[in-house]
């Protein structure tokens, strides 16, 4: 038995499908308490793309050649990044073949693996590289005794990622100390086993899936119009859960109005507790503003309907058609990843030309960034992820782009990223401008005030569910049953500071906002300059500069 295109695009569909089932099981393996368990999500994103490839029937090669950059553009966050990169490799290595035999997986799962390793500069031993890695590595030291039966030689592979996944609490002792494996090698081993099933001849399928994505004779027909009839690009959907001052059936009628007014298809339910909103739109951005003023965001879905037709309809051989570049007006220009109008408008302020939203639990898929950084109209587009989970799709994104030069600055957080903004100098080169933004986000303190979402223990501190967490430089610091606890908590690291800037978040009224910043500066020297700023950002209650 060997595969063929047809047979590989059902293979990736499975594996789409596997990891969609699974993706709750995955995001609640993350080993921090924090609101940032979107593993799951995140591969299920990158992967759900390749079931465009549904119905394909051409040479392997072509299948794989289509896949790489559906992955590649799909990519979320560090894990999706990864395995995307992964893809890519498998799709390098099985170029020129019209079918591939045991060996020929072996070696694509080896390209794979070192396609990925190459996107982290510090490797972490016990996470989904070394699955990747301990899985191809039995691959090659088999694949020829496996010659002409591809179906035994994914029955190793299988068993042997679930091995590796296996050891991975030995390998990270913090995965050890909350006893879980780690989530990105669940997660792979969750597409392998995907990949088998469908060799098994007992493909998965999507629990939650659309029924018109299925296969059979509903399938609808996508070449009867042309793309550009499509008036509202962006299919938007999302779950807020209200605040206490918006509780109430009916008290977002504001919102339903508002979201008419920018496009059509509106789905509008305004419950008790939570609105429910689908929108065409070509504003994504102005409906999350809006319903950020009546709540937290709970799901958010928004795609591009435009990109999604031209994948539809394209034949192997054509790319997806992409947004038009900018033709540059200026020599600098910068695009910011954040969440929180208070925030956005300090970005905003300091020359930003694009901002994306999203962060912690809304990360931004590479095109998102390629989209920002084409629509910036400027030689050089310098690109601030502020979350460590975005940084690989950046570089990413980076790589992709040919028409502008792109730098990412490795900023990790707000605070950093704002850092980075201001010591920007026009009259510098961009390489020096990259070097001093990466020093300057380097001298920042970022703190903020979470919550925590389970209970658990973390270098032997217990952590009860619901309790306020500190968190310095991405750091558990502080443990507390309030924000003023943990701020007294932390208001010493604030000490020696020059400046201190305090954002406060959506869910945080201007008196309690007050009332920490009399906290700070009755800590503080009377010398150092303490602004308070209204974020509007979700998840994190504060979010702290401290430079």
């Amino acid at each position: 038995m060997t595969i063929n295109g047809k047979k590989f695009a059902e293979m990736l569909i499975s594996a789409a499908n596997a990891l969609d089932n699974n993706k709750t099981a995955i995001n609640n393996m993350n080993v921090f308490p924090v609101p940032d368990g979107d593993t799951g999500i995140n591969m299920t994103l990158t992967l759900t793309a390749v079931r465009a490839l549904r119905g394909f029937d051409g040479t392997l090669a072509e299948c794989a050649e289509k896949m790489a950059p559906m992955v590649l553009r799909a990519a979320r966050g560090n894990s999706g990044a990864i395995l995307s990169l992964f893809f890519r490799g498998v799709a390098k290595s099985l170029a020129g073949l019209e079918s591939a035999d045991s060996p020929d997986f072996a070696k694509a799962f080896k390209k794979g693996t070192e396609e990925a390793y190459k996107a982290v500069m510090k490797p972490t031993e016990g996470t989904i590289l070394t699955v990747m890695r301990l899985t191809s590595d039995k691959a090659v030291e088999v694949a020829e005794d496996y010659k002409g039966d591809v179906l035994g030689l994914f029955e190793v592979m299988y068993k042997e990622s679930e091995d590796a996944l296996a050891k991975t609490p030995d390998m990270l002792p913090v995965l050890k100390e909350v006893n879980v494996v780690d989530a990105g090698g669940y997660g792979f081993c969750t597409a392998l086993l995907g990949m088998l099933s469908s060799l098994r001849g007992e493909p998965v399928e999507a629990e939650n899936e659309d029924a018109g994505e299925s296969d059979g004779p509903r399938e609808a027909t996508f070449e009867s119009f042309s793309t550009e009839d499509i008036k509202f690009a962006y299919c938007t959907e999302c779950i807020v859960d209200k605040d206490d001052a918006h509780k109430g059936e009916g008290s977002a009628a504001e919102v339903n109005e508002y979201i008419c007014s920018l496009g059509d298809s509106v789905v509008f339910v305004d419950d008790e507790t939570m609105i429910k909103l689908h929108v065409h739109t070509n504003n994504p951005g102005l409906v999350i503003e809006k319903v950020l003023e009546y709540g937290a965001i709970a799901t958010l879905k928004v795609e591009n309907m435009k990109l999604q037709h031209s994948e539809k309809v394209v034949s192997a051989a054509e790319a997806p058609k992409m947004p038009k570049t900018a033709a540059p007006e200026k020599k600098y220009g910068f695009v910011s990843v954040c969440m929180g109008s208070g925030i956005k408008d300090t970005f905003k302020n300091l020359g930003v030309d694009k901002i994306i939203y999203g962060g912690q639990t809304m990360n931004p898929s590479t095109q998102d960034i390629i989209d920002a950084v084409n629509l910036t109209p400027a030689e050089t587009v310098f690109v601030l992820p502020n979350n460590k989970n975005i940084y690989l799709v950046a570089c990413q994104a980076a790589e992709l782009i040919k028409d502008k030069k792109v730098e990412v600055i490795p900023t990790n957080s707000v605070p950093e990223g704002i850092s980075a903004m201001i010591v920007f100098d026009e009259s510098m080169s961009a390489e020096e401008n990259a070097e001093a933004m990466k020093e300057a986000k380097a001298a920042v303190t970022s703190i903020s005030i979470t919550y925590s979402v389970r209970g658990t223990k973390i270098d032997g501190v217990k952590i009860r569910e619901g309790q306020i967490l500190g968190l310095v430089n991405g750091k558990i610091a502080s443990v507390a049953n309030s924000d003023e606890e943990v701020i007294e908590n932390l208001v010493e690291r604030m000490k020696d500071a020059s400046f201190v800037t305090v954002f406060y978040g959506e869910k945080i009224s201007e008196e309690a906002a007050e009332g920490v910043l009399s906290i700070i500066k009755s800590k503080i020297s009377a010398d150092t300059e303490v602004t308070l700023i209204k974020g509007g950002q979700p998840i994190y209650d504060y979010i702290i500069s401290v430079e």
